[in-house]
């Protein structure tokens, strides 16, 4: 967990005020509006919700790598200070890997099929360093060792699809850790592995960032994984942020009915299978983004709305020190 100091130091990356849209057959809509959130060097910080939130639209844009039909409409993305969307391709691609990497969801997709896993950390390491091919290569054996790569020599001269699952999602850890960046967003790193590799991938993930002292994002739906390697946590729903706290807040006092909602669906250690112990679920489904509610997005699946919660969409704002949510039932709270 991050150190208490952490807090007074500048953020590694700021982001301000974010708006995404998407070109759609009747026009843009907005998949993610108002979005701030920032990250201190040695912290974790999970974005939590459902599929179709948002969640991972904002990692893509944190990488500006996002697909041909969304933009980044308004807003900053500030690393160590620098306006990343300001910058030119060139400078942005210097960023990429030395500054901010991803670890992708699926590494079978998002490895190079063609290229052998050495070559592929070598060619980050050459992009960002001017260093020979040898050295390169020393580097990507070194960063192997470092995700605990079995036989790493070896593996470095395979390619992707001579790989276990869990082998492969090393080697995508290995090339996002090349060049040292100082920020890693990982988008679900893990959805793809079985439970016993999912554990192992995800403990060498807090391990390397404690180690490293990495500002990290990790984008994921399940709160299992969240009580055990988040500092803070975002929830987002339909788009938008709708809780923020550190993760021992959230998880002792959540606020907003969603947040709640949530934590219901996950088993309960100890929980046994009689009616009283059943999980609970959300009823209804996520609005669409280009028709959303106008007021909470929330309200038509919120058991707690009232009339103003279907026709007023409740400020974001800090309900108690640190704690902050978009709520109207909560509008007393401190």
């Amino acid at each position: 967990m991050i150190a208490q100091t952490a807090a007074s130091q500048a953020p590694v990356l700021d982001v301000r005020d974010l708006e995404i849209e998407i070109r759609g057959a009747n026009g843009s809509f907005a998949v993610v509006s108002d979005m701030n959130l920032h990250v201190h060097a040695g912290e974790t910080l999970c974005i939590v919700g459902e599929s179709g939130c948002g969640k991972s639209m904002t990692a893509l844009a944190l990488l500006r790598l996002l697909p041909e039909a969304a933009k980044v409409a308004s807003g900053q993305i500030l690393i160590d200070g620098e306006d990343f969307l300001a910058m030119g391709q060139r400078q942005v691609e210097d960023f990429r890997g030395e500054q901010i990497a991803m670890i992708f969801q699926e590494p079978l997709t998002a490895l190079n099929p063609v290229l052998r896993i050495g070559e592929q950390i070598a060619e980050a390491v050459r992009q960002h360093r001017k260093c020979s091919h040898k050295a390169a290569w020393a580097k990507a054996i070194d960063t192997l060792q470092l995700v605990q790569m079995p036989d790493p020599e070896r593996r470095a001269s395979q390619f992707p699809h001579e790989l276990s699952g869990g082998m492969r999602q090393r080697a995508m850890i290995a090339l996002a850790l090349a060049c040292d960046p100082k920020i890693i967003i990982a988008d679900e790193p893990t959805t793809a592995l079985d439970v016993t590799i999912q554990a192992q991938i995800l403990g060498l993930i807090s391990d390397l960032q404690k180690r490293l002292g990495t500002a990290q994002i990790l984008i994921t739906h399940d709160l299992g994984v969240v009580s055990e390697v988040a500092d803070r946590v975002i929830v987002m729903y339909a788009g938008r942020k709708v809780e923020e706290a550190s993760v021992y807040d959230l998880f002792d006092r959540p606020f907003h009915p969603y947040t709640v909602g949530l934590m219901g669906a996950v088993p309960r250690k100890g929980a046994s299978s009689q009616a009283g112990d059943r999980l609970a679920d959300i009823s209804g489904t996520v609005p669409p983004l280009w028709d959303l509610p106008k007021g909470c997005a929330f309200a038509p699946r919120c058991p707690n709305a009232s009339a103003r919660c279907i026709t007023e969409r409740p400020p974001f704002e800090e309900k108690r020190p640190g704690h902050w949510a978009a709520c109207w039932e909560h509008d007393d709270a401190a």
